[in-house]
């Protein structure tokens, strides 16, 4: 009988390229959206900006690499890995197999919430083709309401019950095909269905946010948001809620969880370049928060429009009057932005779920498409009972199991694994000594930054 690494090996990622687009595609998400630029309107272009590159090339040299990996290392997940990880600093490999299962409950929350999401994106990209959308106009009262009847929150249980059984609530045909999607994806494989589908749909996603923030260069009144997005105030450096905020969001974009990473890890090649790789997913990642921006500040700007509400309700409610107002060119940029947001959702979402399937196929010896279907099915019938109360149930899992998952995967790489062997499982596929602060700032600074994502996330109701 063929052991797990070897198992792991022969349905992993084929190429480098392919390991970073699905990497990229975990870390871009719908929040890069909705939360990335009302962060930089909020507390001001430049002023959020640059502390978030600083926290962009800390994490991404750090956190980032440690469980790319701790992954690779040790051919498995997280609970696997967290095991071997014990068992090398000389400890119970039953106790860490045991903390592993906290990222993978992490993912599996994450995404269910994520898939009642998925859920409103792949109608709004239905309502964008059909023209529904740019019907509406700026009739913020058709724009609202339709949000409504897709995204209802419910006042008690009854009303809550009703929703799921589809009498007060539209949206649960939609996320039905949504997790029937990720599950055609999944089931093909690391190789056949993750890899293959985020290589056609990361690219793509690229194209159409570059032509949107292209287009939006020659919009009439887009330049006061280019003039706020390089402005800089230099008191507001010495605020520390922006350097709090630009840390959250940062480390929830580079899904720094101890469980995506971790699995994409397990899939790689000795070969390749750990660091390389997550310099390039950091950029890919911030590049498209950065395009995101360049596309909604100046929209909202164009139409004076009130950049105050960073939730979904940036995306699905304030900017369509916005894009509707453009002109002839309105429905074609409508039907770009959710094509974008629907892969850019969808290749996340498969990475949630990924961690899970992988759990079962590891630890309970399940087969991949026995796995794939347990869990999306377990996903779906708990996405439509959640769908009241979504908002309420992403920050509980941000806020309390997220970062608990990062914090358990630092400790395991920095603290319990020998330095010896964790530094050679980071060096393992390149040919320059790694940088010297690689482990001492992993040890020091971002373990401890973990305690403070998980303190300040409680204390603030979320930071990320």
């Amino acid at each position: 009988m063929k052991d797990v690494n070897t198992i792991q090996k022969q349905d992993g990622f084929k190429s480098q390229w392919g390991f970073i687009m699905a990497a990229v595609g975990s870390c871009v998400g719908m929040a890069n959206v909705w939360r990335f630029p009302m962060l930089v309107s909020r507390y001001g272009g430049l002023t959020f900006l640059i502390p978030y590159f600083i926290f962009v090339f800390f994490l991404s040299q750090s956190g980032m690499m440690e469980e790319i990996s701790m992954g690779r290392w040790a051919g498995t997940g997280p609970s696997g890995a967290f095991g071997k990880a014990m068992e090398n600093g000389g400890r119970s490999r039953k106790a860490g197999e045991r903390l592993g299962i906290i990222p993978v409950i992490g993912s599996l929350c994450l995404a269910i919430g994520y898939s009642v999401i998925m859920g409103w994106v792949f109608y709004y990209a239905k309502m964008a083709f059909t023209g529904e959308l740019t019907a509406m106009g700026q009739d913020m009262d058709a724009i609202g309401g339709t949000f409504s009847s897709v995204a209802p929150e419910a006042d008690g249980l009854l009303q809550a019950v009703q929703m799921t059984l589809g009498t007060g609530g539209a949206n649960n045909l939609w996320i039905t095909v949504g997790i029937v999607v990720s599950f055609l994806i999944m089931i093909m494989g690391v190789a056949g269905g993750i890899e293959k589908s985020c290589k056609i749909m990361i690219p793509i996603l690229y194209v159409l946010f570059i032509t949107l923030a292209v287009f939006m260069v020659f919009m009439p009144g887009t330049r006061s948001g280019y003039q706020y997005i390089f402005s800089l105030d230099p008191s507001g450096l010495l605020d520390p809620q922006v350097w709090v905020y630009a840390f959250g969001q940062c480390f929830f974009s580079l899904s720094v969880a101890g469980s995506g990473s971790i699995v994409y890890g397990s899939y790689l090649d000795d070969k390749v370049n750990i660091r390389r790789s997550a310099v390039i997913c950091a950029i890919l990642d911030t590049s498209a928060a950065l395009l995101a921006m360049l596309i909604i500040i100046p929209a909202m700007a164009s139409a004076g429009a009130d950049l105050g509400d960073g939730g979904p309700g940036l995306m699905f409610i304030y900017v369509l009057p916005v894009f509707n107002s453009m002109g002839s060119l309105a429905r074609v940029i409508v039907i770009f932005f959710y094509v974008a947001i629907l892969f850019a959702g969808l290749s996340s979402v498969i990475n949630l779920f990924e961690t899970p399937i992988n759990f079962l196929q590891e630890q309970l010896h399940m087969k991949r498409w026995a796995a794939t279907a347990l869990i999306h099915g377990f996903g779906l019938i708990i996405a439509l009972l959640i769908q009241p109360w979504t908002s309420q149930w992403m920050d509980t899992v941000s806020i309390y199991i997220l970062p608990l998952g990062a914090l358990t995967a630092g400790i395991m790489f920095f603290w319990v694994m020998k330095r010896d062997t964790a530094m050679a499982a980071v060096q393992l596929g390149s040919d320059k000594p790694m940088m010297k602060w690689f482990y001492p700032f992993g040890r020091y600074v971002f373990v401890p930054l973990c305690v403070l994502c998980f303190i300040l996330g409680i204390a603030w109701g979320g930071i990320g």
